[in-house]
């Protein structure tokens, strides 16, 4: 009897125990959700920085007359305003714009800084030839929307020309991104200024330097060094050498001819005193 109730209550005790640290046992923690992917961000699309065309009293807002004026609203191409307008190239721009009918232009705008960070007094040193050159390099003749540069083919043409030697110009556009290079500068666009179906004007970080302002010249060539004259003075010393020798031949031929007239006269000197003493003995 007494076994059973021992048992019972052994029983009973290891029942509760397991009870309770079941209770006291904290659940085990759920694994935490994964968040959902993330979209990929989309690229926004440039925001120009002169959105629409200024106010012009002599046309109507539709057809960008001046260039001057919409590079001045974006307040940051002082110098090649200045350019534009002193080289003319600004009156042959207005005047495509206006009078034609379909194409475009597109100018790959360097700001002022980009003009600053050039060597000191390149501006200046070049002629009035190579001022146009190097704006109409910065000159495409079609319109390309900030989104269709990858469809250019390379190299580019500009109103320049389009010589792969003289003025190579490669657009390599990837997205948004749009990177130029011309053999002398590796430039990218860093925005629109302005932009419509006629005329679309970018903003570009260096100034685009043409490779024909650096093409080397061939080599002049090399003077006449003095080694070209040696067979000549060598002639001249041969000559020399000759006359030498000719005199010394000449004064050894004298000797011996004055040589040979004393042995004449005193060969007939000495005839003459024999001839003397037979006759007095």
């Amino acid at each position: 009897m007494k076994q059973a109730i021992l048992l019972s209550f052994s029983l009973f005790l290891l029942f509760s125990f397991t009870v309770t640290t079941l209770a006291i046992s904290p659940a085990p923690a759920a694994a935490p959700a994964k968040p959902p992917p993330t979209p990929k961000a989309k690229a926004p699309s440039p925001k120009p920085l002169v959105p629409t065309l200024p106010q012009s009293p002599d046309s109507p807002d539709a057809v960008p007359d001046d260039i001057t004026r919409i590079l001045k609203k974006a307040k940051m191409f002082s110098v090649l305003i200045r350019l534009l307008k002193t080289t003319e190239i600004m009156n042959n721009i207005n005047s495509q714009l206006i009078t034609a009918k379909s194409g475009g232009i597109t100018i790959l705008a360097p700001d002022d800084s980009a003009f600053s960070n050039l060597k000191a007094g390149f501006l200046n040193s070049l002629n009035e030839g190579q001022k146009i050159e190097l704006v109409q390099f910065h000159i495409l003749p079609e319109f390309v929307s900030s989104s269709n540069f990858d469809s250019l083919s390379n190299p580019v043409q500009t109103v320049a020309g389009k010589d792969p030697v003289r003025l190579p110009l490669n657009v390599n556009a990837l997205g948004n991104s749009v990177n130029i290079s011309t053999g002398v500068v590796n430039a990218t666009i860093l925005g629109v200024v302005y932009s419509d179906n006629k005329l679309g004007i970018y903003h570009v970080d260096k100034v685009l330097l043409p490779l024909d302002f650096f093409a080397t010249n061939k080599a002049p060539a090399l003077a006449p060094t003095t080694f070209a004259k040696a067979p000549k003075a060598a002639k001249e010393n041969s000559s020399e050498d000759n006359e030498e020798d000719t005199n010394q031949d000449q004064n050894k031929s004298g000797a011996v001819t004055l040589v040979s007239i004393h042995g004449t006269h005193l060969m007939s000197l000495w005839i003459a005193l024999i001839a003397v003493a037979i006759r007095w003995s």
